[in-house]
């Protein structure tokens, strides 16, 4: 029986060797490469005959969601699953826009990472039980939800960091962006959710999340 093979994308070392850990015990598995930023998972789904990327959103550079959407566009054939420390609504609804077959957090049991990656090997989608919510949401808050589906996946990054109140300094330190450009996308994701303050920001994605 052919092993599913398995490329790990991750922007911490300790991480990866933590998955390739897991992924061991289980024969039907074989991790083939790695990466640590979204530039290098795109170029690994073109060159490597893989089945499942494992794959982080909070990264350098590009960022998950658009290594995603462009790996599952240039490479339909690779099931991209979404292992990330953020459980939050939007987060799933846009790593499955992007194109991703399943979506797991860090905080799951060891054993729900083998049984999801063998999931959607096998052409399922696979969602962590527990992180789809009922959608109670009114009629503004599904206005929010189109608006914000509609964001760039940068523009989605900005608008989350800003909603959980870092500042524009810590965000450009963690996207490895310049300060004015962060700047620049605090002030268009206002400009179209019809805020003007961080707190209104963080009401609208707690609503999203109820």
């Amino acid at each position: 029986m052919n092993k599913i093979k398995v490329i790990l994308v991750d922007d911490h070392a300790v991480v990866r060797v933590g998955f390739r850990l897991l992924l061991a015990t289980s024969k039907e598995i074989d991790v083939i490469a790695e990466a640590e930023r979204g530039e290098q998972a795109i170029q690994l789904a073109l060159a490597k005959s893989a089945d499942v990327m494992i794959m982080d959103l909070s990264m350098p550079g590009m960022g998950g969601l658009e290594a995603i959407r462009r790996i599952t566009e240039r490479n339909p054939d690779i099931k991209v699953l979404v292992f990330s420390v953020h459980d939050e609504q939007v987060y799933i609804h846009r790593a499955q826009e992007a194109g991703a077959r399943g979506y797991i957090t860090k905080n799951s049991a060891p054993d729900i990472l083998i049984e999801a990656v063998e999931q959607i090997a096998q052409g399922h989608q696979y969602i962590e039980k527990g992180l789809i919510k009922k959608d109670t949401s009114q009629i503004n808050e599904l206005n929010y939800h189109k608006i914000i589906s509609d964001f760039t996946p940068r523009e989605f990054d900005v608008f989350i960091l800003l909603s959980r109140g870092m500042t524009i300094h810590k965000i450009a330190d963690e996207l490895c962006l310049g300060y004015k450009t962060i700047a620049n996308y605090s002030t268009q994701i206002k400009k179209k959710l019809q805020v003007s303050t961080l707190a209104e920001l963080a009401h609208i994605a707690i609503s999203l999340d109820q």
